[in-house]
């Protein structure tokens, strides 16, 4: 079987934004105008095609990442088959409760196109996303969307891209009229001014440029125009010598440029009118790179530890990322890969290497929204899902298995929030160790833990909206009746200081005993220092830096993995009030071993209890959640929001007009941000919207410190 399109003329690309920007929206528009649905599915009145689970459509939001194939020929040659390409879309959530869903897509995508609120430009979790595309070195487009909206302003909002975002941007287009007077856009590239009509605006027309905008269009696109040919020195001498490129080789080097993050460009309109998402989608096409256009996928040999690289090719060994598992009612457990390299068919086996373990591959599917499409096979280059496979997680490598390689895994951002829960009857104990283990393979920023003291279960996640949702998830697909408990801030605990620590258990119990003798050093881990550029004696794993710097064996090599184990078990619980330890550094630098009695378990435990002391003695302290908090009010109400923060322990970051309202940024604990909504209404008689996204963990002031480790029965000192 061979692959019906040629890789060229694949595009993975992800729609991501804030919420309410109009991400869904737009992907529906997507999914019209390539012909994948025949009607629009509106967000508002929760029949979206991409918001397909039953709670999307009752709150309005995007939960979960749904992935669909689509085709699209450019509107600028429709009739040519030639130029007719496939589409693989992934539409992302927006609330900051579901990020690791952006993130993980993002892992996998060749490029984005980034939707922004006319009204509102870049929002925090704009922010977010664009930092997590930088990680991924993800090329991408911005759609300004939303022009219709009383308050809109393409200016403010492209200005909002290059002072917060990337200097880089630059307009492709301007638009014709804003608010109720949006009427089109203008194409700077080729002067040309397009106008959507007909059903659904499926009809473009093209004319002239309107007269009052003709000096402006001169001006940017000579804006645009010199951002270009930066790029290239023979388009930059030619146009010194006062001739302009041709527009097939403008084309040329701003392709290159986007593929290589060197120029975003942005577009503008508006999804819920049907305006412009076409002309983003010939940019899909035009800009965002194939499979061949990024640099081949980098991984690690599992038996030489040596660096292999995979290119894009059906030729090369298979390779590919797990990248998200999600329960269906239909055909159980769904997992999402992408696949860098080589081929797979459906009834074969595949090798996981990141848990060394084969597996069936029974069937594969490709996705629209929760639609399946039965395939025998799919190849370098696509995403599609596998049914069956039982022990793959987020983030596994699979591959041939005489050719393994393990690929970089998805960072997972740490959960903020906890809250206890428990079974309502005996009849749904079983069923929620169940249901809370399916949720937490599913999604890795849900942590479900048991507290040694009382024995209660603890889940942890990112938000009160995203533990919220799994709990409901929990009654509705697993039939689970739960009580829970009110939500609780996930603190940390780490070290300022450093101490050196000795320590021998030693047990003697007739016969063979148990010896285990170490020495470490511990230290605050030093974060700037990327784990890419670590030595090779260094380790790093759940905020443990593990150095192994012993030297002539004064530890045999064998027992150096329980030294880490015994570590990594003590990192869970803290000295001051038994929460979680992070950031810390150990250097096992010494030690003794017995010839007869040393044990792995000997090692294990005298290197857990030398931790614990070690942390005792290097000034241990509490972290907490510092939340990026943007609250945006009509003017009147400024001075008693700002009170108001500042009253909660906030530091306000800044201020700016948004339309007709003025937006707050401050960064707040999130122990002061509970029942937040509740009060922003009352104060602002219910005018004012919050949004809050997690930013960086800080040290708890000394006196607030003391009152959360007296209710955990901790000691403060």
């Amino acid at each position: 079987m061979n692959r019906d399109y040629p890789l060229e003329k694949v595009r993975n690309f992800g729609i991501v934004a804030h919420i309410d920007a109009g991400k869904t929206t737009t992907s529906e528009r997507v999914l019209f105008y390539t012909g994948m649905s025949h009607r629009m599915g509106e967000v508002h009145e929760g029949e979206a095609t991409m918001d397909w689970m039953d709670q999307e459509r009752e709150r309005g939001i995007t939960i979960a990442a749904a992935a669909t194939t689509c085709f699209w020929t450019p509107t600028y040659d429709p009739e040519n088959k030639d130029l007719k390409h496939r589409f693989n879309l992934i539409d992302t959530p927006g609330h900051i409760d579901f990020t690791i869903e952006v993130k993980r897509s993002l892992r996998v995508l060749d490029g984005a196109v980034i939707v922004f609120d006319g009204v509102s430009g870049v929002e925090p979790q704009s922010e977010t996303n664009w930092r997590y595309a930088d990680e991924e070195k993800v090329p991408r487009l911005c759609f300004i969307n939303k022009l219709d909206r009383t308050g809109a302003s393409f200016e403010r909002s492209y200005k909002s891209i290059l002072d917060r975002l990337t200097t880089n941007a630059v307009r492709m287009q301007i638009p014709i009229g804003e608010e109720d007077k949006h009427e089109g856009v203008v194409d700077l590239l080729t002067r040309t001014a397009y106008y959507f009509e007909g059903n659904l605006g499926s009809t473009i027309r093209t004319g002239e440029v309107p007269e009052h905008l003709k000096e402006d269009v001169e001006k940017y696109r000579h804006e645009l125009i010199e951002k270009i040919i930066e790029q290239d020195e023979e388009a930059m001498n030619m146009y010194l010598e006062g001739k302009e490129p041709e527009l097939t080789v403008l084309k040329k080097i701003l392709r290159k440029a986007v593929i290589g993050n060197l120029i975003t460009p942005v577009f503008t309109g508006t999804a819920l009118k049907n305006k412009g998402v076409q002309l983003v989608l010939d940019a899909v096409v035009d800009y965002l790179p194939s499979p061949l256009d990024i640099p081949p996928t980098k991984g690690i040999n599992p038996a030489t530890g040596e660096e292999e690289i995979r290119n894009a090719s059906d030729d090369e060994p298979f390779s590919a990322l797990a990248f998200k598992v999600q329960s269906d009612p239909f055909v159980g457990q769904l997992t999402f890969f992408r696949v860098y390299s080589g081929t797979i068919e459906a009834g074969s086996y595949i090798y996981n290497s990141s848990t060394e373990t084969k597996e069936r591959l029974g069937r594969i599917v490709r996705l629209h929204a929760n639609e399946r499409e039965e395939v025998k096979k799919v190849f370098a280059g696509e995403i599609a899902a596998a049914v069956g496979l039982k022990d793959t997680k987020t983030s596994d490598a699979l591959c041939d298995e005489k050719n393994p390689i393990i690929l970089e895994k998805i960072k997972v951002p740490e959960p903020v929030i906890s809250l206890r829960i428990e079974p309502k009857t005996k009849a749904d104990q079983e069923k929620l160790g169940m249901a809370l283990k399916r949720l937490s393979d599913e999604d890795p920023t849900f942590k479900v833990t048991t507290d040694q003291e009382t024995l209660e279960t603890i889940i942890a996640g990112m938000g009160e909206l995203h533990l919220e949702v799994l709990v409901e998830r929990m009654r509705r697909e697993f039939s689970v009746d739960a009580n829970v408990g009110k939500p609780q801030v996930a603190y940390r605990e780490t070290i300022l200081g450093t101490a050196d620590v000795e320590n021998k258990y030693i047990k003697q119990t007739g016969g063979r005993g148990q010896y285990g003798h170490v020495k470490i050093r511990v230290k605050p881990m030093d974060t700037s220092i990327a784990d890419e550029d670590l030595p090779k004696n260094v380790k790093r794993e759940d905020g443990l830096e593990f150095i192994n710097s012993i030297k002539g064996g004064v530890i045999p090599q064998e027992y150096i993995p329980a030294v880490q184990k015994g570590l990594k078990e003590a990192m869970d619980r803290g000295v001051l009030a038994g929460y979680k330890l992070v950031n810390i550094s150990v250097d096992l630098y010494d030690g003794t071993y017995h010839e007869v009695d040393s044990s792995e378990i000997a090692f294990k435990i005298s290197a857990s209890q030398a931790l614990q002391e070690a942390v005792q003695k290097a000034r241990p302290v509490l972290l907490e959640p510092i939340m990026k908090v943007e609250v945006v009010v009509p003017e009147q109400f400024m001075g008693d929001v700002t009170g108001n923060l500042s009253s909660k322990r906030g530091q306000i970051q800044g201020m700016e007009d948004r339309g007709q309202l003025k937006a707050v940024r401050a960064l707040v604990p999130l122990s002061e941000m509970f029942g937040y909504t509740t009060q922003l209404r009352s104060m602002t008689e219910g005018r004012g919207n919050s949004t809050m996204e997690f930013d960086h963990y800080e040290v708890v002031p000394e006196n607030v410190a003391k009152g959360i480790i007296e209710a955990r029965g901790g000691t403060h000192r």
